[in-house]
């Protein structure tokens, strides 16, 4: 048990010194290239110093400006996927759950797509074009109310049955899925490169303003879930088990719903649909500190983090001076990775 502990702890510092350097790489590589030691100095300082080199002024200006709320954007929505990818894991008792599941993705696209199409037309015979704002706003409400909706189908006399939520799940991605490709066969052109770049996800539009209205949305829920670690733990024995180790199984049910609609929305809302983060981030780090939550879920916030960081680097510099969508990225990873850790637990299991 010590081992296994002191192995996890490693494991969760040599995260950080990966996410230090990504954080680090992501500051400074990009159409202008900036040495670390100059990233960490023009950090240190707040800045550059008046009067002296135009260059570290100008530096510091990308930097600060520009680079560090995106990079600090990708880190928090990496994280959140990922966290969100671990709780769900763990509620279903799942390996293969993800935040899709919930309806927060496919709510989320579909008021997206919503505004993306019908917002101008509507917005323009009333009052102009349309506010940024709209769109995130009604990217996060969309994903709360389907959520809600979700689970209220799930919910018969005060129980929430998990497996009727991942069978509603399934469906309502189906139907929402049809509805944004009717969305999307009445968009123009101009709408449908909209449609096209927002449901597989960017950072490109990272701002402060981003960065501000993200926080308060997802840092406390990061903070906070390594506390749901032992009632998760109990909750893999099975709900009658972990009723009788004394967790309030229906009401963990409700929070980490409400958790993850939450963190997922502000995501979505922020950067767009990316997927696969949530899905093989939480396993990649079970192979590697074991199914322990109060380990696995601030391990999943370090490597989620440093993954997206790290496919936002790859996005921005591979077609230089354009510019991929994150999500493409995460998904030609994603999804090879993913068919190896299959293909490895199936290998493992017919020997």
């Amino acid at each position: 048990m010590i081992e296994e502990r002191r192995g996890a702890i490693a494991i969760l510092a040599a995260l950080g010194v990966v996410l230090f350097a990504i954080l680090l790489l992501s500051l400074g590589l990009g159409a202008i290239c900036i040495p670390p030691a100059r990233v960490l100095a023009i950090l240190w300082q707040g800045g550059a110093p008046e009067g002296g080199d135009p260059s570290l002024a100008r530096d510091a200006l990308v930097i600060l400006n520009i680079r560090l709320p995106r990079t600090l954007l990708g880190l928090m929505v990496g994280a959140g996927l990922a966290v969100s990818g671990a709780l769900l894991q763990g509620l279903f008792r799942n390996p293969l759950a993800d935040p899709a599941l919930v309806g927060v993705s496919a709510g989320a696209g579909l008021a997206a797509a919503s505004v993306i199409v019908l917002g101008d037309r509507l917005l323009a015979a009333l009052q102009g074009p349309m506010p940024y704002a709209v769109l995130p706003a009604a990217a996060f409400l969309g994903g709360l109310a389907t959520t809600y909706g979700l689970y209220r189908v799930a919910t018969r006399s005060g129980r929430t049955s998990v497996a009727t939520m991942l069978l509603a799940g399934i469906a309502l991605a189906a139907l929402t899925g049809a509805l944004t490709g009717l969305l999307v066969y009445a968009s123009d052109d101009r709408q449908l490169r909209d449609l096209t770049f927002w449901s597989l996800g960017s950072l490109s539009g990272a701002t402060w303003t981003k960065v501000a209205t993200s926080a308060p949305a997802i840092l406390p829920i990061l903070v906070l879930v390594p506390f749901l670690g032992r009632a998760l733990n109990a909750l893999v024995l099975g709900e009658a088990e972990a009723f009788h180790l004394g967790v309030a199984v229906e009401r963990l049910k409700r929070l980490v719903i409400l958790l993850v609609a939450v963190t997922v929305g502000a995501g979505v809302a922020a950067a767009g649909v990316i997927g696969f983060v949530g899905l093989v981030v939480p396993h990649v780090l079970r192979l590697l500190i074991g199914p322990e939550h109060r380990r696995l879920l601030p391990a999943c916030a370090l490597l989620g983090g440093a993954l997206l960081v790290l496919a936002d680097i790859v996005a921005r510099l591979v077609v230089a001076p354009a510019e991929l969508p994150i999500g493409i990225v995460t998904e030609i990873v994603g999804a090879p990775v993913f068919l190896w850790l299959l293909l490895g637990r199936g290998a493992l299991a017919d020997g």
